[in-house]
């Protein structure tokens, strides 16, 4: 389930991220896939500017495989 956010004037896709889903890692790529268009406006948005955000729970984040030689 997606859902969608609002631009207020200056805002970036990041500080959006972060007001309505609380993380950025990873959720940005996506909300720029689920918006085609969106990064021709600029780093900072116009205000009322509409997007479609994914689903918190379904927001992939990155993974980092760690490796440790020793225990």
């Amino acid at each position: 389930m997606t859902q969608t956010a609002t631009a207020m004037d200056g805002e970036t896709v990041d500080e959006i991220c972060h007001r309505v889903l609380g993380k950025t890692a990873g959720v940005t790529e996506q909300v720029l896939g689920l918006n085609p268009g969106l990064a021709e406006l600029g780093p900072r948005l116009p205000g009322g500017t509409a997007m479609i955000l994914p689903d918190a729970a379904e927001a992939q984040t990155a993974t980092i495989d760690i490796v440790q030689l020793w225990d």
